[in-house]
């Protein structure tokens, strides 16, 4: 059962939520853009928490610095990182040593530019990154990107760009197109959970 927890990022309080069902493998998730609504409360993010909880992992997942009860403001992508790497500093902290790090839109976008070279990530996972929204043009080699999920109909996160981008991000990541679905997955997000659930 998640609860309620507060870390620190810099000098800010971040708000989270923690299920420390694992003492060996946990999971960092990050949300949506917050200038459009975005925290970890969004339902997408949820079904990736779901996914990973079955599974036996530790999920953190959080509200970026300005979202939410989390102190700071919004920063365009770059004190967010920090807000990354402070999020798995505080899984490691609980002992937890071989952790995953999930996004979606806005957060797989800020998890993509995350130094996280020195941290225990060993695979990451990314939820209709929005390369029709935000530039990914900096972003080269992701060594530990293992799966990207987008919907045949995801505008912002458009299966052809995505397609063009993959070779330059990770040759041998997995990607997977859920049909019919949107950027707001207004169907439903089971098919990410189901998808997790067979790479995770």
């Amino acid at each position: 059962m998640e609860e309620k927890i507060d870390f620190l990022s810099e000098n800010y309080a971040i708000e989270g939520l923690l299920d420390c069902n694992s003492k060996d493998k946990g999971v960092v998730i990050t949300h949506p853009h917050p200038l459009y609504g975005g925290n970890m409360y969004n339902f997408v993010v949820e079904s990736i928490v779901s996914a990973y909880e079955k599974k036996g992992y530790a999920t953190l997942r959080f509200n970026f610095r300005g979202a939410g009860k989390s102190q700071g403001s919004f920063d365009n992508g770059q004190g967010e990182q920090t807000d990354v790497r402070s999020a798995i500093g505080y899984l490691c902290q609980k002992g937890i040593k071989d952790i995953d790090l999930a996004g979606y839109s806005f957060g797989a976008w800020v998890n993509a530019q995350t130094n996280i070279k020195d941290m225990p990530v060993k695979n990451m996972v990314m939820v209709s990154p929005p390369v029709g929204f935000v530039n990914f043009d900096s972003i080269t080699s992701i060594i530990r990107l293992k799966l990207v999920i987008t919907g045949s109909r995801d505008e912002i996160a458009p299966v052809d760009l995505i397609k063009k981008m993959l070779p330059v991000w990770n040759q041998v990541a997995a990607f997977k197109v859920i049909n019919g679905a949107d950027h707001f997955y207004s169907a439903g997000s089971q098919a990410i959970e189901d998808i997790l659930s067979d790479y995770i």
